[in-house]
């Protein structure tokens, strides 16, 4: 059990690791990135954004946009802590000349690093628990006597960053699709928590969600844990309308995934119950993936269609 825990903590941690050199632009194998660097908000910590143009991008076309969390992950493994990513670039490129999904481009946003918990924990959820269950959560511990939580949770600030001034940006200087239809957010594990909140809290703004490994535990334990049920309660009665809304899950059956199951049957259940069919929800599962990018690259595609299907 330790080991399994030592090594679900370890991919969970993937995301934390310091980014000192904040200029620092991957390096993709297909398509461009256009870095902005230290990109500056009044609700959080500045932060990297790279912006992944297709081969051919063209200021003469409108792309879609898919909004993805812990942007340094995405593209190039020599720059994370695991060497590992997401490859987004190869596999956009792959599904884009297949004609299998309509022209987008991605915007990573690299996380807030000691913050990223704060900021990816769904706000409304966390605060619906009692006083003491959040005083609880606030002193809980990392591997090495780490603190879980460096600050209070602000998600709800997150969102008003990516909303309110990341979005805004991106229109104004990309050939982008505006509405709603055409804007889209995912990330994994924490990533797939704030995803899934971005599409509840802002439906007028995000078309679909893809939320993977998402980390219902929201702790690194699912024994005496009062957060899945927060959850639940809360997506009762602020899911997006099913009419206008895609959403995506995943899990896989090793590490962190392990915990995860249980979970999403609770949440697939609610899913059905307020009106989501096959046509604008998935759930899929991946025996033998574990918690890391390298499995999430593996997959990466059927999230990718799902949302972005011409």
């Amino acid at each position: 059990m330790r080991k399994f825990l030592l090594f679900g903590f370890l991919s969970f941690l993937a995301c934390l690791v310091s980014h000192s050199a904040l200029s620092q632009v991957p390096k993709v194998a297909v398509g461009t990135i256009k870095q902005i660097g230290n990109f500056q908000s009044k609700f959080v910590a500045a932060r990297n954004i790279d912006v992944w143009l297709p081969e051919n991008y063209s200021s003469d076309k409108k792309y879609a946009v898919l909004y993805m969390h812990d942007g340094k992950s995405l593209f190039d493994s020599t720059i994370t802590w695991n060497k590992q990513s997401w490859e987004i670039s190869e596999t956009m490129s792959q599904l884009l000349k297949s004609k299998k999904v309509q022209d987008c481009i991605v915007v990573g946003i690299w996380n807030g690093e000691a913050k990223r918990h704060c900021e990816y924990f769904p706000q409304k959820p966390f605060e619906s628990l009692t006083r003491s269950q959040q005083d609880s959560i606030y002193t809980l511990k990392r591997f090495g006597n780490q603190s879980f939580f460096a600050d209070k949770v602000q998600s709800d600030n997150y969102l008003k960053f990516i909303v309110e001034e990341l979005k805004p940006f991106i229109d104004a200087n990309f050939a982008t699709l505006k509405d709603q239809k055409n804007t889209f957010i995912s990330g994994s594990s924490m990533g797939g928590l704030i995803s899934l909140y971005a599409i509840c809290e802002y439906p007028d703004v995000f078309g679909g969600a893809a939320c993977i490994s998402t980390h219902w535990t929201g702790i690194l334990t699912a024994t005496n844990n009062p957060i899945p049920a927060a959850f639940m309660n809360y997506l009762k009665t602020n899911l997006p309308n099913p009419n206008t809304h895609k959403i995506y899950f995943d899990y896989g059956t090793k590490t962190l995934d392990a915990l995860y199951e249980p979970f999403q049957i609770q949440v697939d259940k609610i899913m059905k119950e307020k009106g989501f069919t096959k046509k604008n929800w998935q759930t899929k599962k991946f025996v033998g993936a574990d918690h890391s990018e390298k499995s999430w690259a593996k997959r990466v595609a059927v999230p990718l269609v799902f949302l972005l299907k011409k």
